[in-house]
């Protein structure tokens, strides 16, 4: 009608003729039917647009309803799954596709069964091509069940990186320190149940830092992923290899030992001394290994871990590329050593420090030219403590810095009052890694009123391979302030020429160690006969360090060498006895 009112009309025919017409206003029931109507379309649109899947099932697990996403979740048959049919032959159906792996249908559908019995639950499927479904099951006030279907495989891959992140190495993909001690605690468990004996073996780069520093960081970390590549390469199917941190890594290790452990330790280090060019350079890098074994050096990680970093600290005082098993005597070492720092850091304060002094000859005329100051330590219940064994205390705790400023400012305060002869001062790799030494020395100079042409400072290879671009900047600031520079203990490092190009250094010092060999040594010979060399080629003085014979002395007279330092001279003397030292000299060259 006009005014939206329907009306239903009905007309009857009578038997006589004519008819009856009856008229209902069904304008509410229209109305209602429309809404019913629209509001199955509105559940129809929602329930095929849901991200996730849905079933509706009677209390006979039949399908009552479900939606679009269940039907394609599974890949299943549109027109097998409609209203009626049943979960077992859904199940029969989606288990010859192929969908569940490993799995019939009447298995699948009794296994379902029984969770539903446990009442409301969520169960996750792992389909056959990889896909996580979770399934989520919900009573019906009047019987019968809802499901959820979710597909949550991206977020299980998610959590599993999140996991394998906490117990991975980012860099290295090599398990971290947490899952390392996780694989000890359980090869420990093994070893004390079934018998047997691990390994745990703990890698330490040497000059790990010189590559930071002078190639980058980008170039440090292309050389950790490769040290962990030749790790894996190298140890057993059932071995654990982890990277601790920074440039430490271990490696869990079964079989015979300490047999197996040492074979392979002695392997990773003549690899791992060979590494590739980086960034077109050749770079010096090694590695140590300390090695503790279980079940002989204990079976707690704690003590087993302490014990392989002890071993670990023998190996590198060893020197560059070497392997040590733990012994027992390392953890008194340890003690001893531990107690021996303490006291060092109090020394400074205490006034225990005293310097000696040691004279430094030319060799064609005999003339002194000046002296070594060397450090040394008088400690109030242990007497005098070896510089060899305190001097690598102090580098290593940072303590050589100060200790290296009073050495400079108390061996220039001394020189000050001599006659015009040059004080040489070493100075330490860490020195160089601290900042303002130039400054430093031209303190010390102006405080003692030193003519800088009166000091000369003695540097090592060690201090070139820690940074050697940076080290060399700071010799040539050095260099600028008129001070005299030297190359100590030239032949058993690196030796590599490269320095002595970067750098013009006023003298090479031949070690000690070659010095006293040239009886016996043909090689020794050779070595200072070719430093002597090389030295007259530069220009540079080159001193030959250790003399205490007379045939010392015409070995490295004939050698070439032009200056000497040793007992034959003299004893390093302390600062009140330099003046008589000096006339002695003076008196003997005078003789001569």
């Amino acid at each position: 009608m006009s005014n939206d009112t329907v009306i239903s009309v009905r007309y009857c025919a009578l038997a006589e003729g004519g008819f009856v017409a009856t008229y209902e206003d069904i304008t509410e029931r229209e109305h209602a039917v429309e809404e019913l109507s629209e509001q199955y379309r509105r559940f129809d649109a929602a329930l095929n647009n849901m991200s996730q899947g849905l079933c509706m099932l009677d209390s006979s697990l039949r399908v009552i309803v479900c939606n679009r996403r269940y039907i394609e979740m599974y890949g299943l048959a549109p027109d097998m799954v409609k209203p009626g049919v049943s979960m077992r032959e859904i199940m029969e159906h989606s288990c010859a596709l192929g969908i569940h792996p490993n799995m019939s249908g009447a298995k699948l559908y009794a296994d379902y069964v029984e969770r539903l019995r446990e009442g409301e639950h969520t169960l996750h499927r792992h389909l056959s091509d990889g896909r996580i479904i979770k399934l989520n099951h919900k009573r019906m006030e009047h019987g019968g069940w809802v499901v959820t279907y979710e597909d949550v495989t991206e977020r299980h891959k998610a959590q599993a990186r999140v996991a394998h992140m906490a117990r991975h190495d980012s860099l290295t993909d090599l398990p971290n320190r947490t899952l390392f001690r996780e694989k000890m605690g359980e090869g420990l468990n093994h070893v004390a149940i079934a018998g047997g004996a691990m390994a745990v073996l703990c890698f330490d780069l040497d000059n790990f830092k010189t590559v930071n520093d002078r190639l980058g960081h980008a170039a440090g970390d292309r050389l950790l992923r490769w040290v962990a590549a030749r790790l894996k390469e190298n140890v057993g199917e059932h071995d654990t290899v982890a990277r601790l941190g920074g440039d430490e890594f271990a490696v869990l290790q079964r079989g015979p030992q300490p047999q197996s452990a040492e074979q392979l330790a002695r392997r990773l280090v003549e690899i791992i001394g060979h590494p590739p060019q980086l960034e077109s350079q050749a770079i010096h890098v090694g590695v140590s290994v300390g090695i503790a074994i279980a079940p002989d050096h204990g079976l707690d990680a704690d003590e087993l871990m302490k014990c392989a970093d002890l071993a670990l600290y023998q190996a590198k005082a060893k020197g560059r590329g070497a392997y040590q098993l733990f012994e027992p005597e390392m953890e008194e070492e340890a003690r001893r050593r531990h107690a021996l720092e303490h006291d060092l850091r109090g020394a400074l304060e205490s006034n225990q420090f005293h310097l000696v002094f040691q004279p430094q000859m030319r060799l064609d005329s005999t003339e002194l030219t000046g002296f070594e100051a060397l450090l040394r330590w008088k400690h109030p219940s242990r007497g005098l403590v070896s510089p060899a064994e305190f001097i690598p205390i102090a580098e290593e705790n940072g303590l050589i810095v100060p200790i290296g400023e009073w050495v400079l400012r108390t061996a220039c305060a001394t020189a000050a009052s001599w006659p015009d002869v040059t004080v040489a001062v070493n100075l330490s790799p860490v020195q160089f890694r601290s900042r303002g030494l130039a400054t430093m020395v031209t303190s010390a100079l102006a405080e003692a009123g030193l003519p800088p042409q009166r000091l000369e400072l003695e540097v090592t290879e060690t201090a070139l391979l820690d940074d050697s671009e940076a080290t060399i900047e700071i010799l040539h600031q050095l260099r600028a302030l008129g001070v005299r520079v030297s190359l100590d203990d030239f032949g058993v490092g690196y030796s590599s020429l490269s320095y002595l190009r970067k750098f013009p250094f006023d003298r090479i010092k031949i070690d000690r160690s070659f010095v006293g060999t040239l009886g016996e040594s043909p090689e020794s010979v050779a070595i200072v006969r070719t430093i002597a060399s090389l030295g007259s080629v530069l220009g540079v003085e080159t001193t030959a360090e250790g003399v205490e014979t007379a045939e010392q002395l015409d070995f490295v007279r004939e050698c070439g060498c032009t200056a000497v330092q040793g007992y034959y001279f003299g004893k390093p003397c302390p600062a009140a006895e330099v003046g008589r030292t000096i006339e002695t000299l003076n008196a003997v060259r005078r003789v001569a």
